[in-house]
């Protein structure tokens, strides 16, 4: 069975989060480091600060978009703050 992410990666260069979901991290973590189109291409020094598990897809992008609708950096910190 399948597991699915939703993520948080920061990159220090920019000082910028961004929030996103998938099935394998680390791969992602690569496609966002490497050269490519799109906002996380302006830097390849991104890190996973936070992560959550789900078992469905569905779960992790409703969660991805929770996240992203608080468009609050205070509220993104607090939340990676609270990771034991």
């Amino acid at each position: 069975m399948d597991s699915y992410f939703a993520y948080i990666i920061y990159s220090a260069i920019l000082d910028r989060y961004c929030v996103g979901s998938t099935s394998d991290i680390a791969g992602r973590l690569r496609r966002h480091n490497s050269a490519h189109k799109g906002f996380t291409a302006m830097s390849q020094d991104w890190s996973v600060v936070y992560s959550e598990k789900f078992e469905t897809k569905s779960d992790a992008i409703r969660r991805e978009r929770e996240i992203k609708s608080w468009k609050s950096r205070v509220l993104i910190e607090r939340l990676i703050a609270s990771k034991p």
